[in-house]
Formats: C-alpha cells, structure tokens, sequence
C-alpha cells in the first residue's frame, strides 16, 4: 500500500492554489484541490473580476454625459441593475467552468469540500469524513472582509462579498475604509448614480501610497460629489426598515440605504486544523509565517497568497503557486521577487503606481529627484469635464535609476504594467528620456518631462 494517497493536496481553489495544482500536475504529480465554495477563489467569484465590471459599467455614464462636448446628442439614458447583476453573474459562471476545467484537464482532481488539516501529511475532507493522506499540503485559502472591532449595529454592515450581489442599487450609501476596496466601490456607486460618503479614520485615503497620489485622488473624487470624512470612524449603526442611521465618532450621524466595511481583509486561518501539524503564524500580520520558498514552519506544509498576508495581489498569489511547483516537484529552486510589484487602485479616477514612493526613497537614498505634472487630459478639453492627470517619476540622484512611477488617470494600470518593466530592469531617468515619445498620449509625459520639480539631498549625519 503506497505511504501517500497524493503527492500533492491543496486547500483553497483561488487563483493561487489553482495555478500550484495545475503546474504540480505537469510536473508529474499526483494533485488533489479542495474548494468549498466556487473554483476561482475570491479574485474570480467576488473581487477583482466582477469589481473591475462593475468599474467598466460604471464608466458608461461618464461618457454619455462627455458625450456632448463631441458632438452627440444622446436624449435620455436609464441603468437597470438587476441587469448588471444578471450578467455580471453568467461572466462569472463561464470564468469558473474554465477554472475547473483547466484544473481537470491538467490531471489534477477537484473535490468540493473543506479541508482541515489532521497532521503534518494528513488532510479531513468534511463533506464525506474522508482522510487523504499527502506528501505536501498547500494551503491557499486566501484571506475575508474584515469588520474590524464590534461595533452596535455591526450586523446591519455589509461588506464587498454583499455588494454584488445587492438585489437594489441604493440611492444613498456610507462606506467605511480608505483603500483599495472602498475607493473603488465608491466610484462604482457613485457612478451608478448613488450618492456617497466615504469614512476613514486616518488624515487621507489610501494610506501607504505616494502622497502626491494620495491628495490627488481625495481632489478627483470629491469633485465628482463623493464626500470623503477623515479623522472619525463608524461608531454605531441603526436601523429602521428599509433605512439606516450610521453614527460617526466625531458625534455627527448620515443616513442611508446601505452601509458597506471595506477597512481591510484578515487571513483565512480560522479552523484549518494548523494546529494539530504545529503550522505557526506570524505574529505581525497574522497569516501563516513561511520562508522565502513559500513553506511554513513545517516541512511538508507550504502556503502561498493572501493567507500569508505579504503581498495580498492576486498575480503574487500565482507567482507564489507557480515558484512552489517548480520548486518542490520541478526540481529546480524558484524564489518569488517581491520587489517593484506594480500596482493598480481601480477607483474613479485610477491608479497605478510601481516602486518606491517619494517618502520611501528618500529615507532609502541621500539624493531624489522628483519629475511631477498634472495636465488636463485631451478628452476633457472638448467634454468640459473638470478633470486632471498626475504623472510622477522618483529617481536615485545619484545613479540616475528610475525607483518608482506614479499614474492617476485613465489607463493608470494599464501603462504602469509596461512601465513596470522597465523599473524592474533598473531602466534610468536618462533611459527614458532617450525614448521617443508616442504623440498625442497621455503616457508620453513620462518621457518629456525634463526638468525635476524637487530635489531631495540628505546630509550624512556628522
């Protein structure tokens, strides 16, 4: 009787543990993947996929009001949401058929159940009570909306996992957070026509993001009527009927419709069994502590993704999936670089940003450049529309290196995924300079743009 049933057992069918399975298989493997909900994990089923939907939906009413400046008479418009959902919802379905096949087609074996963890090699399916027992076990089982402190009220409080699948648009709603989540649900919203209030307890949103970036954004969105509140947070919340009453800590209360969290995500840890293999977890960020090769504390037991709470990025939980079957059945050592991983904040208007922030660099570097314009994009100037883009470049005065790039404004994510390239090829200020621009885009400033604007130069401590 063969020691192990598998080589390979994977909790958590997202992109992460997806992408492992899939290339353990081609290497030989003999892989099992569990999933208790939907293959696709929470990128496919209830994140960046319908989110960045929704945020292209969102867009049309934008344009059919630019619409005029070009000439266009457009005499009425209406949205149906329940239309929205409809087929945002048969996308998703297609999206998860192909994640299933393509696992299957690799070799590897889908069952649809939760996996605890008995052992360092033994895994308990739920659904049927059964054992399997592997070689290795990953677990990609992602991370969840965090609600943060219980709060009165909290059980009225929606998070992202709700928002799509709301059977109403809301004509009013409170989001609470600052970051990636609530920008973007916020823009969507507001898009859609709803009328939105954005909470944050910090001085400005997205905190850890260039503060250029940062007002930048805060400006472009509060001209578009979305009001953003600093400096409180959500103290309690009430309900009555179909109406809430949320109450800030600053003593001031909003009513709305609905009330959404989005102040931050939690690893999905709980009831795994890590416990009874001895897995540990990093007591700074309270994911599952590995080493550079993705593996825990145990030897047989790895984790990749959101789970280990490092870089919570869907293409960093495949990177990491993909380096963990290469290097544990490719026979060949795969480290994931986690340096100059670019970045995009789907908000209204977008981000994307690669490298180092100017504060970042200039507590990294004694001399920084700066390269920094806001300009009225082409588009507006025949649609009206108030409306500027930020473009910034931060550079090591001393080598010349390129350290990192900052975009708001449309296709934001889009030209920092090629700029990114170049960044992470050490590509200097002088490389882009260099560079022909392509006229008339946007992108183009970010090879025109000569002359610093500031100029940082830290003096050596005596």
């Amino acid at each position: 009787m063969a020691e192990f049933d598998v080589d390979l057992f994977v909790i958590g069918g997202g992109s992460g543990g997806v992408r492992a399975a899939r290339i353990a298989a081609g290497h030989g493997a003999r892989v099992m993947i569990a999933e208790e909900y939907r293959m696709g994990g929470t990128c496919v089923i209830r994140g960046c996929v319908p989110k960045k939907l929704f945020v292209i939906g969102s867009h049309v009413r934008h344009e059919i009001e630019d619409a005029a400046g070009f000439g266009w008479t457009i005499p009425s418009m209406s949205f149906d949401w329940a239309t929205l959902i409809a087929n945002k919802d048969k996308e998703i379905a297609r999206l998860e058929a192909a994640y299933t096949t393509n696992v299957e087609k690799s070799g590897a074996q889908i069952v649809k159940s939760r996996g605890v963890i008995e052992d360092k090699h033994t895994v308990r399916l739920l659904e049927n009570d059964r054992k399997i027992r592997a070689k290795y076990i990953l677990i990609a089982t992602g991370g969840a909306p965090n609600h943060g402190a219980a709060i009165p009220g909290i059980e009225h409080v929606i998070s992202s996992n709700e928002a799509f699948h709301l059977k109403k648009l809301p004509k009013r709603i409170v989001i609470q957070g600052g970051g990636y989540i609530a920008l973007e649900f916020a823009g969507i919203f507001a898009g859609f026509g709803s009328d939105v209030t954005v909470i944050y307890r910090g001085d400005n949103i997205l905190r850890g993001f260039d503060e250029d970036v940062r007002a930048h954004v805060r400006s472009e969105m509060e001209k578009q009527g979305i009001t953003i509140l600093t400096g409180c947070t959500v103290a309690k919340v009430d309900r009555h009927g179909d109406e809430f009453t949320t109450h800030l800590s600053n003593g001031s209360s909003i009513a709305s419709d609905q009330v959404m969290f989005a102040i931050g995500r939690h690893p999905n840890v709980a009831n795994l069994g890590l416990e009874n293999a001895g897995v540990a977890i990093n007591p700074k960020n309270g994911g599952i502590a590995v080493d550079h090769f993705s593996k825990s504390s145990v030897d047989s037991i790895y984790a990749i993704g959101d789970v280990t709470h490092r870089f919570n990025l869907t293409p960093v939980a495949i990177r990491e999936g993909h380096a963990f079957a290469d290097t544990v059945f490719g026979k060949r050592e795969v480290q994931v670089d986690h340096a100059n991983i670019p970045t995009a904040v789907f908000s209204q208007p977008e981000v994307g940003t690669v490298g180092l922030t100017e504060t970042e660099a200039r507590a990294q570097f004694s001399h920084v450049d700066i390269y920094k314009t806001t300009f009225r994009p082409i588009k507006a100037t025949m649609s009206g529309r108030d409306t500027r883009v930020l473009m910034k470049l931060v550079v090591d005065g001393s080598t010349d290196r390129v350290l990192g790039c900052h975009i708001v404004g449309d296709c934001a994510a889009e030209v920092t995924q090629v700029v990114a390239i170049a960044v992470k090829m050490k590509a200097t200020k002088a490389d882009f300079d260099a560079t022909i621009a392509l006229h008339p885009t946007a992108a183009e400033e970010l090879v025109t743009m000569r002359t610093p604007t500031a100029r940082h130069v830290r003096q050596a401590a005596e």
